[in-house]
Formats: structure tokens, sequence, C-alpha cells
């Protein structure tokens, strides 16, 4: 039986969406492709506490609390970064033990100025980025540089059971899911949300994050909370009819990985979505949703996936089709596994 490839991999929190999605959920699919990773999530926040009081405090005790995942590194044949161990500065990531793979799914340097990405990029042997946008800028760092989107587990996010029937008296639910720190880009549409729900009685909107939404214009009977968790996050997603994904159009959001895309896609549930950076390119992968600019193109799609059953259904099978054939775990570990493999062995 051929040996283990050991990957010593070191993320952010346990909890925090690259962290679980990039590295966490692989590590099973892994093992049947050769590769044990041994995961080494950041103890203390790799991001700054709100208060500027606990700052000085913070970056020293975080620091030191990622020397033992340092150490581990020294047994293993590759070294996984995913992104930098302390928020937009560069630390140890210099003392862990080469081939070095840097994993990266935002566009981090717009932080600072970027000069921490370069750096810790210029010492790493792989750049494995979550897009397009995201490698060509790392392209200038490191001649090394390969796409892998971020893969969504099918098995966990899948469509509903196929007696959970559309029409009839049931309300249509348009939902959102995500991080709290990104509530702002739902907001930015409270505008169509609140003609569509004045529009059509029987429809709701259901959010699920960390903290509850405020909307101003929004009916508040007609709006319900979920509080985030990795055990609810699944059916959150699995009971909508239609997922919303608005962004603006900006560097930050060209970063993005289309994440929240893919996970409505794998449900089964057609989304709805700002057509920018890699939104546009899953769009036009097939019929799988609808993309809007303006508000009165976010109104029109809605109505018209609210008011067709038939529409969102022929949109949900499309999308958990192509979720499923081309950016599950199943379809991107062997990817995965083969990069890291290259590395290992020093093969471009």
């Amino acid at each position: 039986m051929a040996e283990m490839l050991r990957v010593a991999a070191l993320t952010g929190e346990r909890n925090v969406p690259s962290a679980r999605f990039r590295v966490g959920q692989f590590i099973g699919p892994l093992r049947g492709h050769g590769v044990d990773v041994s995961w080494h999530p950041a103890p203390i926040s790799n991001y700054p506490p709100r208060s500027r009081w606990l700052r000085p405090l913070w970056l020293p005790a975080t620091v030191a609390a990622r020397v033992p995942a340092i150490a581990a590194t020294r047994a293993a044949d590759v070294t996984l970064l995913q992104r930098e161990l302390v928020s937009t500065l560069s630390t140890l990531e210099g003392l862990t033990r080469r081939p070095r793979v840097f994993d990266v799914d935002d566009a981090i340097w717009l932080r600072r100025g970027g000069a921490f990405a370069a750096a810790i990029v210029r010492g790493c042997d792989l750049v494995i980025a979550g897009n397009d946008y995201l490698a060509e800028w790392f392209l200038r760092h490191n001649r090394r540089v390969v796409v892998l989107p971020t893969a969504v587990d099918t098995a966990r996010f899948r469509p509903r059971d196929a007696d959970v029937e559309d029409g009839g008296d049931r309300a249509v639910v348009i939902g959102w899911s995500g991080t709290s720190s990104n509530l702002e880009y739902l907001r930015a549409i409270e505008g169509p949300l609140a003609r569509v729900l004045h529009e059509r009685p029987r429809c709701r909107l259901e959010v699920c994050s960390s903290e509850p939404p405020r909307f101003a214009g929004l009916p508040a009977d007609r709006v319900r909370f979920d509080p985030w968790s990795p055990a609810t996050e699944s059916a959150f997603i699995r009971r909508l009819d239609i997922g919303l994904m608005p962004l603006p159009e900006n560097e930050w959001t060209l970063g993005k990985c289309s994440f929240k895309m893919l996970l409505y896609m794998a449900c089964g549930v057609p989304p709805v979505v700002s057509p920018v950076g890699m939104n546009a390119q899953v769009l036009d992968r097939g019929t799988i949703g609808l993309g809007a600019k303006t508000d009165a193109q976010w109104v029109e799609a809605l109505l018209a996936l609210i008011d067709d059953a038939g529409l969102r259904r022929r949109y949900g099978n499309a999308g958990a089709g192509l979720a499923a054939s081309d950016y599950s775990v199943t379809a991107l570990a062997p990817r995965l596994a083969a990069l890291l493999e290259d590395v290992a062995r020093g093969r471009n």
C-alpha cells in the first residue's frame, strides 16, 4: 500500500467559512485519495477584535497561539496555508516547512496595500485561488497559480425531498444565508424586496445569519430570522424556493467565489444574483438562475420565479446537476489531491 501524503493545514478558526469549506470538509475525501490532512484551526481569531484597546494584547496572543501548528508542519510533507495566519499581516508563514501551498478565496490584497499578501505568496510553491480574478492578481507574485472553486458537500447540501410540493396554498419562501458582516448586501435590495412582498402576499423572506437583519421598510410579520449554526444551515437552504445573492460591483466583490450561489444550486434552489465576477461565470454555465442589476430587474426576476413553480423546478434541477458535476467535494477532491501530490514531488 502506498504511503499517505502528510499535509499540515493551518486555517482560521474552525467555523470560519473558508476554513470549513476549503479545508475541513476535504479531510475525509482526501484520505480516499492518499492524502492525510492534519488540520490546525486558529485557537484565537486571526481577525482583530472590535475594541481597539484589546488589539495590542490580541496580536501577540494570536501569533503565539500559532506556534504549535508551525512546529507541526515539520512532520508534514506539505504545508497548506488557508489565507494569512493573522489578518492583513505577514507573520510566521515563512517558518512553516516547505513545500508550502497558499489557498485564498478573497481579494485580501485590498487591505493594507497588499504587501503582506505578496510577501507570503512569494515564499510559497503553489497558490490555489478560488476564482480567475484572484488568480490574476496572485500570478504577479508567484508563477504557479491554479484555480480551484470552493466546493459544496452535495451529500449535505442536496435538494429537498420530492414530496414537498410547489404551488397550492404553500407560501413561496425567498431566502438569504450568510455571515452578519454581509447583511449590508441584502439590505441594499430592501426596496425591491418590499415591493415583491407587497405584490405577492403569500411570499415571505427568511434570513439565516449570526445576527438578525434590521430592515426599515419590510413588514416584520413577513420576515423570519433563523440563527445560523453548522448543524442547521443545510436544512435552512433546502426549505427555500428562491435564493438571494446581491452584491455591489467592486474590487472586493469581484474576489467573491459565488459560494452562497453554489449552496443554493446544490440544494435545488434557483438563485437570483448580482451578475458580478464569478456569479456571472456560473450563470453562463446553464439555465440555473437569474441575474439582476437594477431594482427593477430584481423585482422582475423574483416575480417571475414566484409565479412559476415549473420554472423554479427547471432552474433548480439544472443548478443541482451543475453543482454536483463541477463544484462538489466529490468532483474537486481528486483535483486537490493531485495538486498537493505534485507539490510534494516537485512537479510543475
